[in-house]
């Protein structure tokens, strides 16, 4: 994710921090300001302690994954909380299930820990008597845990709650379906939280735009993957396409982007590998004044290949471990076509026109 640096590598997975999420730091900070320093910090310690549980939350769900074969790319905190970005959701309902609620399960934990903890220490106080505000440190933790589990237990996509009922629909519907109900369902929820957000509290409208947006994207990821379901890369590969050499000098790379719509150019080594030189890869060169210099001296950083014969779906979980949107197709090592993102778009409005047709 872009705008984010690496924070620890724990279990085999990167935890990376968002620079947006020192906004919430600072936003802390401002509400303490004139309380005295202790205050502050236990604020910010708080705030930091919170996080620390939502990155426990979210290595429950990759650590799940990982029990089924899905590996997680990386962690990312974020002002509104975290995202662990995992390779893909299991296909099967009681696999997906088990990862969508074992997020909210190391909450759960953690919340009956600490109580079980204040209980022993004899510092637990009376919910009557709970000010979220000025009561135990370890208290508070342990009521935000709570919030954490309710929350993320809305049936709305994109929370955990919205996956848990797609598992639970998906047992008796096709995945398909169940998708689009608790999709729909996360839009009327979303809806529900502006208005109440309207009359009440404006931060609801923030959450409601959130869950708006996932359960929307949600629904449209699975209707593109289901409708490529039984198509093969070498379905909708690029044929015509120019193949650029190391040797050649970024200024050719730049006379074909202009005179064409092709934007990303496998550059094709004399072993046989193909690399693939992007549009970012280009402008960043050229403002390098690296117009005349050769394609070879560039550190090319695709150079992930597909094979023509693998499902076009196999691509959506490649974009989740690399940063390429293009990729060089290969059949037995041999260069044979160019998938891109456009192109599959292309084919997708097509297929659907022609349905259309038939209807």
């Amino acid at each position: 994710m872009r705008w984010s640096f690496r924070l620890a590598r724990l279990l085999g997975i990167e935890v990376r921090v968002h620079a947006t999420f020192f906004l919430i730091l600072l936003w802390v900070a401002l509400q303490y300001r004139g309380q005295g320093l202790a205050q502050m910090a236990d604020g910010l310690l708080f705030v930091l302690a919170i996080f620390l549980c939502v990155v426990l939350h979210e290595y429950g769900h990759a650590l799940a994954a990982r029990r089924y074969g899905i590996q997680t790319r990386d962690i990312t905190l974020l002002p509104i909380g975290g995202v662990a970005r995992l390779e893909r959701m299991p296909d099967k309902p009681v696999q997906e299930l088990v990862v969508a609620l074992a997020g909210p399960a190391v909450n759960v934990v953690i919340a009956l820990g600490l109580v079980f903890f204040l209980l022993f220490a004899g510092q637990w106080i009376p919910t009557s008597e709970l000010n979220i505000v000025d009561s135990h440190f370890l208290q508070r933790l342990a009521v935000l845990n709570v919030f954490l589990v309710v929350f993320n237990m809305i049936p709305a996509f994109p929370m955990d709650g919205g996956r848990v009922l797609r598992a639970v629909l998906a047992m008796r519907l096709d995945r398909l379906r169940a998708t689009r109900i608790a999709a729909g369902l996360g839009q009327a929820l979303a809806l529900v939280f502006g208005f109440v957000g309207l009359l009440v509290n404006p931060f609801l409208i923030f959450i409601a735009f959130f869950v708006w947006i996932g359960a929307s994207s949600e629904s449209s990821h699975l209707q593109v993957s289901e409708a490529l379901r039984d198509v093969s890369i070498g379905d909708v590969m690029l044929t015509e396409f120019h193949v650029l050499r190391p040797s050649e000098p970024l200024s050719r790379a730049a006379e074909l982007t202009i005179a064409g719509s092709q934007k990303d150019f496998p550059v094709l080594y004399d072993d046989g590998r193909a690399c693939l030189l992007t549009q970012a890869d280009l402008i960043d060169a050229l403002r390098a004044g690296r117009v005349d210099g050769p394609i070879g001296e560039l550190t090319l950083a695709g150079c992930v290949t597909v094979d023509r014969r693998d499902m076009v779906s196999t691509v959506f979980e490649l974009l989740a471990s690399t940063p390429q949107r293009s990729f060089p197709v290969v059949d037995h090592d041999r260069l044979v076509g160019l998938l891109t993102m456009e192109n599959i778009g292309e084919f997708l409005a097509l297929r659907k026109a022609v349905a259309a047709a038939r209807t």
